[in-house]
């Protein structure tokens, strides 16, 4: 056999150069985070992406809403939030599915201390931070409703609603600007453990109960690209055991890694006493707290989504069958 002509082989050299960086490209994930003490084993899968034989690019969003408006654009495959966000993006037409539950708890109110609120019917006449959209304002609103509170950001109800994003309602309560606060977590722990703020209840004895943070995937991405979406969730699955399993790692990763030595250990503690890891979510879930935003007026959604059409947990047990995870 003649021997192969020198720019024939150069042209190739090429063609597999570009292969494999197609090959490399196709096994890339765009995933939407968010920064919270409990979003972080999500954030330790790109750690151990290559070894799940995928790439992960992780981009930070200030709020669930943001990371929906880019799964929109087309600029993410996969993103974390709070189920609130998730639910009104699907009733605005995204198209997503919640695929698994990776957090629950990590909601807190929390009050001044110089004002003796001791309960949610101790709000009245007061004003509430929260942010705009949130899991916290679904509960707040919910809490509110539970105890016959009228609540609006426009002074008149027994409730006045000051939104504000997680960082600026713990400088707002510090600047006595607010008088209580529905806060996630670390934040609403720091609060505390730099006595600016005590916590007047954990907001899980409405219907809700704990809320869930879900994991949503493009609809594209679940259908298209299932081999890849099966690694990935294979990939979310055992980071979400090994934080579960190694608490030290758990918390070094998101003391170091993730706030960059912004909180400390007792915030963390206390952070993941009121959150904890999981892999887990449920129909009935994503329904009630569908149902309590459409009751609350949270989203403003003209057609609430019906759960079941969208909550789609198979590559979810498929990944915990295939690693032994209950």
């Amino acid at each position: 056999m003649p021997p192969i002509p020198h720019y024939l082989s150069i042209a190739i050299a090429a063609m597999l150069t570009v292969g494999a960086g197609t090959a490399q490209a196709q096994d890339v994930v765009r995933l939407g985070n968010l920064k919270f003490a409990h979003y972080g084993a999500v954030s330790y899968m790109k750690e151990i992406a290559p070894k799940c034989g995928i790439k992960i690019e992780e981009k930070i969003f200030a709020k669930g809403l943001d990371a929906m408006q880019a799964i929109i654009a087309g600029e993410l495959d996969v993103a974390t939030t709070a189920s609130e966000a998730a639910i009104s993006g699907r009733a605005s037409g995204a198209p997503i599915y919640v695929v698994a539950g990776f957090a629950k708890g990590g909601a807190r109110l929390v009050a001044r201390p110089d004002l003796g609120i001791k309960s949610v019917k101790d709000l009245k006449g007061k004003k509430v931070g929260v942010t705009r959209g949130a899991i916290q304002e679904v509960l707040l609103m919910a809490e509110l409703q539970k105890h016959g509170l009228t609540a609006d950001s426009a002074p008149g109800k027994d409730v006045q609603l000051i939104y504000l994003s997680y960082p600026d309602l713990n400088a707002a309560l510090l600047g006595k600007n607010i008088d209580a606060m529905m806060q996630s977590e670390p934040q609403s722990s720091q609060a505390i453990n730099k006595n600016f703020g005590v916590e007047v209840i954990k907001p899980y004895d409405t219907p809700i109960g704990e809320p869930v943070r879900t994991m949503v995937m493009t609809e594209k991405f679940y259908k298209d690209k299932r081999v890849l979406a099966e690694k990935f969730m294979r990939c979310f699955v055992e980071a979400t055991k090994t934080f579960i399993d190694n608490k030290p790692l758990a918390e070094k990763y998101v003391r170091e890694t993730v706030f960059k030595g912004q909180i400390t250990t007792g915030d963390f503690n206390d952070a993941m006493g009121n959150a904890e890891y999981t892999y887990d979510v449920s129909a009935e879930h994503i329904q009630i707290t569908t149902d309590i935003m459409a009751k609350t007026g949270v989203g403003k959604m003209a057609k609430p989504p019906v759960a079941r059409d969208w909550v789609k947990t198979d590559l979810l047990d498929e990944a915990k069958k295939s690693l032994n995870v209950k």
